[in-house]
């Protein structure tokens, strides 16, 4: 098999990849010959090395990756549910940029039939991620809920999308370049706010005057306290990420770190008590041991792809061997929807 290793943080030059030997799965594992992989954001702070729970459970060297898509070359003599030669897809703690990987059978879903292996290396990072805002941190009115998002035009800015809408949530999307406005069309927002040309919170406060039940936003510094600010009573911030600590060249910029950090805004309890306000902060790689809640995830996202009610997000499709080329894009910020590593084997 082959892999992607990073020996220590640094620029695209650290991508390295290796050759090792070939897997073997547990009793409760598959093997998964990979087709597919998905390519995160956090997989670029891994890769800098500013990712809290790759230094916590990995360290050096390490093996980026989240999610991959595959067919089943080997099962353990426990798993029930899969067989050989199953199409799946599969989020893991790292480990997913490889040619083979071993997982649980609780970490798999079946290849939804309106999907390619390579959309459903691009689905269980995101979805999962927007299942775990939506389903575990808010509690939504019965009717009229408004809901603004973020980097809408991204990976988990579509899965949020999508969930929100079927959920039948007033959904405004923000995009950072106007390419991207048809892009997230297709996944019917009420409203799209291209803050390179508008007044991104005139336009949100002129769309939802009173304010909205929840904001998702992954940017930092840069909209945290306004989205905060929007918020209506009762309304809850949600954070998963600081993509503005992040430069988009190859290396940390500290200068722009350590100003994003002088200027991350802090969040008063007693200002929250007393206008009924909250903020929720998450990253799902430190949530692997929740088994419950990750099944709860699994089971929620499965049904939904099985009654077609997701839609695939589009794929960007690298070949794993350009992997370089895949963080480039990823942090240009000028990507919409996924990117993907593809493996020809």
């Amino acid at each position: 098999m082959k892999k992607v290793v990073i020996k220590s943080p640094g620029s695209y030059d650290k991508l390295a990849i290796e050759e090792s030997s070939d897997l073997e799965p547990k009793a409760d594992e598959v093997l998964i010959k990979v087709r597919a992989i998905g390519v995160n954001f956090a997989d670029v702070c891994v890769r800098l090395g500013v990712y809290e729970s790759a230094k916590k459970y990995i360290g050096w060297p390490i093996t980026p990756g989240f999610e991959v898509s595959g067919t089943i070359e080997k099962v353990g003599p426990e798993v029930k549910k899969y067989k050989l030669g199953d199409k799946v897809i599969a989020f893991t703690l790292f480990g997913g940029y490889s040619s083979q990987i071993c997982v649980s059978e609780a970490q798999i879903i079946p290849l939804p039939t309106n999907f390619s292996l390579e959309e459903g290396a691009g689905f269980p990072a995101v979805f999962f991620t927007a299942y775990h805002a939506l389903h575990h941190h808010v509690v939504f009115p019965k009717k009229d809920v408004n809901v603004l998002i973020h980097s809408a035009a991204g990976g988990v800015g579509t899965a949020l999308t999508q969930i929100c809408k079927y959920k039948g949530f007033n959904v405004v999307g923000v995009v950072g370049s106007s390419h991207k406005i048809d892009y997230l069309k297709k996944f019917g927002p009420d409203h799209i706010i291209d803050k390179s040309k508008q007044d991104l919170w005139g336009c949100a406060k002129k769309l939802v005057p009173e304010g909205f039940d929840a904001i998702f936003d992954a940017n930092g510094y840069t909209t945290m306290k306004d989205s905060y600010n929007h918020l209506k009573p009762l309304g809850k911030l949600l954070v998963y990420g600081a993509h503005s600590f992040i430069s988009k060249s190859g290396r940390i910029n500290y200068f722009k770190a350590a100003l994003g950090m002088l200027k991350m805004p802090s969040f008063k309890p007693f200002h929250m008590i007393t206008n009924n306000l909250g903020v929720v902060g998450f990253n799902i790689s430190f949530l692997f041991n929740e088994k419950q809640l990750i099944q709860e995830c699994v089971n929620g996202l499965q049904e939904l792809t099985s009654k077609g009610i997701l839609k695939p997000i589009p794929v960007t499709e690298v070949p794993f061997d350009d992997v370089a080329e895949a963080h480039k894009l990823i942090q240009s910020g000028q990507s919409v929807g996924k990117i993907v590593l593809t493996i020809d084997q």
